[in-house]
């Protein structure tokens, strides 16, 4: 163990001829960082990601001022000014999927967000890492343990993750593996969904469109307008209250909180063309609304539903249709970000695939013997867990996990 602190530190030393600064910022300097050094630090990054955009933290922090974000901004010195080269952000929260009656530091720390990865400059990855890491060691007053929901494993940031945590004395605790659609081509619309989908499904899905438009003025809208964004907004959560989200309680407007959340953030990113809707309209009236936003060369369709009592026509799959077209149509956009947690939903037809994972990692130089304790309980919970859905076993397995936890 001595031996990695020796070369902990020594990682430490070196990047102090070049220090990376890293800050906690606070909602008023989020404010000044959308405004001025956000849009020049996604042209640099190594992956975008849209729940790291300081407007949806400062939203978030609005809808709940109870619940703390803790937001790292990372700063290089130049000849004449400081860049921002990163921005790491975390809710300390009870952790995610756990029976354990800890607090960690949770990513993504907005409600309702798909992704975890930090943004950061393609040009010092593992500076800035090994920096952030630091600042939240430092800091006694915050969780050691980070739980990383829906972290993206084969990419440049999973791997300098990878080398810093090892470098520290660590590893990360990876939990489930799934793969998310992506939308990654160079073909256009017709051809993409002519390879994605069968002769069968497109004949199909071309009847309902005639079907529904039978009944009415059937209309396809890209909605930009930022006003006009809001008012599709409350469509969508509208219809999602209406459907079995509502019945079960999981849709946006179940939770007063998250439903202000939503409208803060999309109305903050809609006000600078970075959030949009489309929206399958029958006599003007919606009936499935998608909601896309976008950081840098990366949209992300972020919430979609649909109106049930027009499931006969599959409504949400036409609206797909639409909408796979008019991404693959902008240039400017690279990737789209299905923001699923599976491959169980029409999502699925996007052909392209990132791998993504839960995992845990330990911001502690060395490593801890606590967080390799509490993190075997959450591995073999998880187990359990999965072992048990929606069976007798799981209130009792849940008690017995508790009970384990209280006696370290």
């Amino acid at each position: 163990m001595d031996g990695i602190r020796d070369a902990s530190a020594s990682a430490a030393v070196e990047r102090a001829a070049q220090p990376i600064v890293v800050e906690v910022a606070s909602s008023a300097r989020l404010a000044e960082i959308a405004q001025s050094s956000w849009a020049d630090l996604l042209d640099r990054a190594a992956i975008a990601n849209v729940f790291m955009d300081p407007v949806l933290l400062q939203a978030a922090a609005q809808a709940n001022p109870d619940r703390r974000i803790v937001t790292l901004l990372a700063w290089r010195p130049l000849a004449t000014r400081r860049q921002l080269v990163g921005t790491w952000a975390f809710a300390i929260d009870r952790a995610p999927k756990s029976a354990l009656p800890i607090n960690v530091l949770m990513a993504p720390p907005c409600p309702n967000s798909y992704l975890a990865s930090p943004v950061i400059d393609r040009t010092c990855l593992d500076d800035v890492l090994d920096a952030m890491l630091d600042t939240l060691d430092a800091d006694r007053t915050l969780p050691k343990i980070a739980a990383l929901d829906a972290m993206p494993v084969e990419c440049p940031i999973m791997e300098a993750l990878t080398r810093v945590l090892a470098a520290r004395g660590s590893a990360p605790c990876v939990f489930d593996r799934f793969q998310r659609s992506m939308l990654v081509s160079e073909l256009d619309g017709k051809h993409y969904l002519e390879r994605a989908l069968s002769g069968s499904s497109r004949k199909k899905l071309r009847q309902h469109r005639r079907r529904l438009a039978e009944q009415g003025t059937l209309t396809s809208r890209i909605i930009s307008e930022p006003e006009a964004v809001s008012r599709a907004l409350e469509s969508f959560l509208t219809i999602e209250a209406a459907g079995w989200k509502g019945r079960h309680g999981t849709a946006v407007l179940c939770r007063p909180a998250h439903a202000a959340f939503m409208r803060g953030a999309v109305g903050a990113l809609a006000a600078r063309g970075a959030a949009w809707a489309q929206s399958l309209e029958l006599d003007g009236r919606p009936i499935s609304v998608q909601i896309i936003v976008r950081s840098g060369p990366a949209a992300f369709t972020w919430k979609t539903a649909y109106d049930e009592a027009f499931r006969d026509f599959s409504p949400g799959m036409l609206l797909f249709e639409d909408y796979t077209a008019a991404l693959l149509a902008d240039r400017s956009i690279a990737v789209v970000d299905s923001c699923t947690h599976d491959e169980s939903s029409f999502m699925a037809v996007w052909s392209e695939r990132q791998p993504i994972a839960d995992m845990w990692i330990d911001t502690q130089r060395g490593g801890s013997v606590a967080f390799r304790l509490l993190a075997r309980l959450q591995q073999s919970y998880r187990e359990l867990r999965a072992f048990a859905k929606n069976s007798q076993l799981a209130p009792a397995m849940k008690r017995l996990m508790r009970n384990k936890a209280t006696s370290l």
